[in-house]
């Protein structure tokens, strides 16, 4: 029988999801975003609303975990060769507007009556924009892979690492009286910062891949989950010890994984605990914000939340402008980034440690970084909606956001054996862009010495599907020896990728009529036109001629179309399949290729 404590806990847990699935789609429904309805629901039963659940800061030190599994998400999709060509964008743009938001938001803490120390420290926090806010945001807008969302993602990663030195000039500021309290020297933290950073990188590059081949081997699917949350977690913790953000060291470790065949599975693994922690974390926001205080002081605060958030968005208005950025994009992204962020928290926390800010000060400046979140939604939502309409090539296609002409050439293997390695043979021929999965080690590694890129997978998982771009593909060709995994395949494509072609292998007769009745578009029986070149070998041997071979076949191949049709006809299906093998004749098979072609392993050549 479960005890008091125990009978308490799983209230709280109850109330927490209870609140976020009456808010969310409530807000949502609104026009007002998930944010601000997870923000609402928190303020609401958290210990300064209805007292329901009063435990903020545990609640905000777990859900920490979500921020950090969606920047090792982040991380996936970034190769290190596009995360080096962001570099300019990271240290360029990301100082430029540091630089100019510290200095004019000192100045607003000055005006607001501080001392500069204390100006300082309160501005530079809010220097740091909520990397979860606008990530999520733009997660739900679909622009974290267009230009201008990569410029705001390297933005907040220039911000996370900007953490490290703000903290040293914490330390600086210190009061005489606060130096024994002070941390370890400065060169100390650094040396020890870039020494967690190389442990990273080095386990990342000799030791997780390997980790993952073994464990794929085993073929225990709760195990790979749990060696993805191990990877993600490891790495925050390694950066944690090294003074470093956790959040950072989950997007090396992610960025390191970018080019990792185990990408998309890992990625699809980590997906559901990233968004359930992210939303128990803004739920922790709106939990921590301190009506008593606001009461308290609320002149200050009101006064402080308006300047602060105006003269943060103009800091990144002009750093936008000045970058060459359009005027749509710079408001644009002045109003994603006028909040405070949550490493603000870490920094006034270090500050109040070390004397730099009273008591008094570390409240109201709290106080004010959650209300800038929570009001960064209901600014985004006031410029969706009274913002003028964009040019109309811009509104028609955000920039960096493939149309369906750019994705005329992708296609997408499932299962890459013997007729996987042949039937990419076609498209690789035609130039087209092909991405692979597989849940074979074996096959992966022999496919990597051939020049083929194959990612570990269950194709049959729709979380998989999407992680490996099925949306975006042309054709998906199922090859899998599996019927019930290519029967499962199909329903999951069918019902994720209405426009995309499906063109399934079939095991038999019996599970090609099965793969039509579930809408696959052209269903090929595996061992049909084997047997109809084995039929057309022997009439030829028995002395026909050429064309009298021909005839003959397409004869039992036309008889053999017209009863599948019936067949299909004979249930409520309305036939719109084609099923390969209704052609009139056979060509013999073309042994020329394109020399560049990639040969696939002889090993598996059917």
């Amino acid at each position: 029988m479960a005890s008091g404590a125990d009978a308490g806990q799983l209230i709280g847990v109850v109330t927490l999801l209870g609140a976020a699935v009456v808010a969310v789609p409530l807000f949502k429904r609104l026009g007002l975003g998930s944010v601000l309805g997870y923000l609402a629901a928190g303020l609401a039963i958290g210990p300064y609303g209805l007292g329901l659940v009063t435990d903020t800061e545990t609640i905000l030190n777990v859900a920490q975990l979500g921020v950090v599994m969606f920047l090792f998400i982040i991380g996936l999709g970034m190769k290190p060769s596009h995360l080096w060509g962001l570099r300019r964008q990271i240290f360029g743009l990301g100082s430029m507007q540091a630089v100019l938001c510290a200095t004019l938001l000192t100045g607003v803490g000055i005006a607001l009556g501080f001392p500069w120390r204390m100006a300082f420290v309160s501005g530079a926090g809010f220097v740091l924009t909520s990397t979860a806010i606008v990530m999520q945001t733009l997660a739900e807008r679909g622009d974290i892979l267009a230009p201008r969302g990569q410029r705001i993602v390297s933005i907040l990663l220039f911000e996370d690492m900007l953490i490290v030195p703000l903290l040293a000039v914490v330390a600086f500021l210190a009061p005489a009286e606060a130096a024994p309290a002070a941390a370890s020297p400065l060169w100390q933290r650094i040396g020890l910062g870039l020494l967690s950073l190389g442990a990273l990188v080095a386990a990342g590059l000799w030791l997780l891949n390997p980790l993952f081949r073994v464990l794929a081997k085993a073929r225990a699917r709760e195990v790979m989950t749990a060696a993805a949350l191990l990877v993600v977690l490891g790495a925050a913790l390694l950066m944690e010890l090294g003074g470093l953000s956790m959040a950072m060291g989950a997007f090396v470790a992610g960025v390191l994984l970018s080019e990792s065949s185990f990408r998309h599975q890992l990625e699809a693994d980590v997906e559901p605990f990233r968004g359930l922690l992210l939303g128990l974390f803004f739920l922790g926001v709106g939990m921590a914000l301190d009506l008593d205080v606001v009461t308290l002081d609320w002149r200050l605060i009101g006064l402080g939340v308006i300047m602060l958030m105006l003269a943060k968005a103009l800091c990144v208005y002009f750093a936008a402008r000045l970058a060459g950025g359009s005027r749509a994009e710079a408001i644009d992204r002045a109003t994603l980034m006028v909040q405070g962020g949550e490493f603000a928290f870490v920094l006034f926390a270090e500050a109040l440690r070390l004397k730099v800010i009273t008591p008094e000060v570390n409240a109201d400046m709290s106080a004010i970084i959650v209300l800038s979140m929570a009001l960064t939604p209901l600014v985004g939502a006031v410029h969706k909606r009274y913002a003028r309409a964009r040019a109309g090539a811009e509104a028609a296609t955000p920039d960096g956001v493939e149309t369906p002409q750019d994705l005329r050439g992708k296609v997408l293997i499932i299962g890459f054996g013997r007729v996987g390695q042949i039937a990419s043979q076609g498209p690789l021929a035609q130039g087209a862009e092909l991405s692979i999965i597989d849940n074979d080690p074996d096959v992966i590694r022999n496919a990597a010495r051939y020049g083929f890129k194959v990612y570990f997978g269950d194709g049959a998982r729709a979380d998989v599907l999407r992680s490996a771009g099925a949306r975006h593909a042309r054709v998906i060709l199922v090859c899998v020896d599996d019927p019930v995994a290519a029967t499962r395949i199909v329903e999951n494509a069918r019902r994720e990728c209405l426009q995309t072609r499906l063109v399934v292998r079939a095991f038999d007769r019996e599970h090609a009529l099965e793969l039509v009745r579930l809408d696959a578009d052209d269903v090929v029986r595996e061992t049909f036109e084997a047997a109809l070149l084995m039929g057309r070998q022997a009439v030829l041997a028995l002395g026909a001629t050429d064309q009298e071979a021909d005839d003959l076949i397409g004869e039992v191949r036309n008889r053999d179309a017209e009863r599948f049709a019936l067949e299909t006809a004979g249930g409520t299906f309305a036939g719109r399949a084609l099923v390969l093998g209704n052609i009139e004749r056979i060509d013999p098979p073309r042994h020329d290729r394109k020399p560049d072609m990639p040969r696939p392993p002889t090993d598996h050549a059917a």
